[in-house]
């Protein structure tokens, strides 16, 4: 018979003292763990082991924990590098996580992000043999190899001109699928029907943009593009056009709006971008017609276009444009060239697809995670002077308030204080607090908080673009952003952004703690490590990064920057300023994974 299985009473007492024994070394085992893992005197005896349970999230109370360390300051080593085969994560657009979804209207290759306690808590890593990026202008041409060593568009579309290895480098001749010998005669051709010189065309949209040959070529004209594509997990085609120094977005149009604001682009422009415009009642067609500025321009080269095969879908998209009375300008080849109406629709008249106006209630301006709508944005539903032809050309209309903050009470007053407050801002930033902005060392600049888009406004003169983030949760300012000939995105910073690791050379963002804030109220819907650590995913190794707040928030700022590897400074504000404010300037360290991570 076993000890176990004894009576109490007739245990002995050499038998209770070896159940006491083992109790002790079991219940001492327990304290000892919880102690190195739960409590700051195991900081420097257990630094290793928790760096392993930073990347778990099997318990979301050890991960809360492990973030309440970070903020406090009590965990003294940096957060532990992610794997190495996650060089090019992007969290909501995972290929493995998304083809489980869905195909219908591509709604696998839209944003789907885990959820805040799903997400690995660890620095990505640069790839092996990463070096700081070729600068702008000369990046435009030519990059590193070792920073994006994916061959695969190179080896498909090399013969187009898209781009091709040569040495250490990939080269860019500036050729696309619908233009081998280069953008610029493609852009020379446009103009003959369209104003592409004249600064009348601003801001365009490239759909599909391939490595954003055509946007980058047509900085040169003073049109501000924003380049999109999905995520391709074997060509990184928006990877290649942010290391050139090109704007671009990792975006799908899918089931959902896209997240820019109703007549934000004055021209917009589908070069073999292969999207079914006319599929599902015309959807697609609608949506890009939500985008176009009045008397804005829309180009598509490539299929259907008097291609082979395709005449019934050709057919259609006439159809369509008629529905909504854009102006047939020139149909030159494969290429068609359609103007939208200066004043409303003419519908509702009778057309095939069904097509009607939006009812008042719909705001053409709400658009994170809004689904689409089959109805057309009439122009009388946003308020203001807002047409090409009656906004100011550039670079006027930066400076001019535009009719859309009317909107707001008291708008004119703040669009002009918030622009003499940049101007005198980004003076203090480069004069007194050293930040490298007008250097050829900052090129890709995000703003996570930017409202009128001020900050981007006062870098006109530096060789850099802007992309103004308005969070989905504040008031809807990004109409006026691109009134001024600006571009930007909605997003809702308790998610990671869409773009892929060590693409912008300086983060900005004033009020960071109001980013993760309920609107109106103190209580936060998701950290500020989290926020930090996504912030340096996108940052490049050596980048910069300014974040302006209360002295509380910049102190927990402070101690959460040591802890992803950021050396910082605590900066008194310009002398003009009011309020509460410190500013911190910090560097991400140029650090890569050692070969035993591998």
């Amino acid at each position: 018979m076993g000890l176990l299985n004894l009576p109490a009473s007739k245990r002995n007492p050499r038998q209770w003292k070896l159940l006491d024994i083992i109790s002790a070394i079991f219940f001492g085992l327990v304290l000892l763990f919880l102690l190195l893992v739960f409590s700051p005197l195991g900081d420097s005896l257990a630094a290793s082991g928790r760096q392993a349970l930073l990347l778990s999230t099997s318990d979301p109370r050890q991960r809360h924990r492990l973030v309440a360390l970070v903020e406090l300051g009590h965990h003294h080593q940096p957060i532990e590098a992610c794997p190495a085969d996650s060089v090019d994560h992007m969290p909501c657009e995972d290929p493995r996580l998304n083809s489980q979804l869905s195909r219908d209207m591509n709604f696998y290759r839209e944003r789907h992000c885990p959820l805040p306690d799903e997400m690995p808590l660890c620095l990505i890593p640069p790839p092996l043999g990463y070096k700081i990026p070729v600068q702008w202008p000369e990046s435009l041409h030519k990059i590193w190899h070792s920073n994006m060593p994916h061959n695969k568009i190179a080896d498909r579309k090399g013969h187009q001109g898209w781009m091709q290895e040569q040495g250490p480098y990939f080269i860019f001749p500036g050729g696309g699928t619908m233009f081998p010998d280069g953008a610029a005669p493609y852009i020379e051709k446009l103009g003959q029907y369209i104003p592409i010189s004249g600064e009348t065309l601003r801001t365009a949209l490239d759909l599909g943009c391939g490595v954003a040959s055509f946007g980058g070529s047509l900085l040169s004209e003073g049109i501000l593009t924003l380049s999109f594509a999905p995520r391709d997990s074997h060509k990184a085609q928006i990877q290649f056009a942010l290391e050139r120094g090109i704007p671009a977005f990792v975006l799908m149009l899918g089931t959902r709006r896209l997240p820019f604001p109703a007549f934000a682009f004055d021209f917009i422009h589908c070069s073999r971008c292969l999207i079914p415009f006319t599929a599902y009642n015309a959807t697609y067609f609608i949506e890009v017609d939500r985008l176009l500025r009045p008397g804005g321009y829309l180009v598509i080269s490539g299929p259907p276009v008097q291609w082979p095969k395709q005449d019934k879908e050709w057919a259609d998209l006439q159809a369509v444009a008629r529905a909504v009375c854009y102006e047939l300008i020139a149909v030159d080849g494969n290429t068609v060239i359609w103007k939208k109406p200066d004043g409303d629709s003419c519908l509702p008249n009778q057309n095939e697809f069904g097509l009607e106006l939006c009812d008042e209630s719909n705001n053409p301006s709400n658009a994170w995670y809004f689904k689409l709508k089959r109805c057309v944005t009439a122009a009388s539903s946003v308020n203001g002077e807002y047409a090409i032809g009656t906004i100011p050309k550039w670079p006027d209309r930066l400076i001019r308030a535009p009719s859309r903050v009317l909107v707001m009470k008291n708008g004119i007053d703040l669009f002009e204080a918030d622009t003499r407050r940049w101007a005198r801002r980004v003076a203090y930033y480069k004069n007194t607090l050293n930040v490298k902005l007008g250097s050829p060392a900052i090129r890709n600049v995000m703003d996570m908080n930017a409202f009128f888009g001020g900050f981007a406004a006062a870098l006109t003169s530096d060789p850099v673009w802007v992309m103004n983030v308005i969070p989905a949760r504040k008031p809807l300012t990004l109409d006026v952003v691109y009134d001024r000939g600006l571009i930007g995105v909605y997003h809702d910073w308790c998610e990671p952004f869409s773009t892929y690791p060590r693409t912008y050379d300086l983060i900005h963002v004033a009020g960071i703690e109001s980013l993760i804030k309920l609107p109106g109220s103190r209580k936060s819907r998701c950290n500020l490590v989290d926020l930090m650590v996504e912030m340096d995913r996108m940052l490049r190794p050596e980048g910069t990064v300014v974040i302006r707040d209360s002295p509380e928030v910049i102190d927990k700022v402070a101690r959460i920057a040591h802890a992803v590897r950021w050396t910082a400074t605590i900066n008194d504000k310009e002398p003009e300023s009011h309020g509460r404010e410190k500013i911190l300037v910090a560097t991400k360290t140029f650090w890569q994974l050692t070969s035993a991570s591998h």
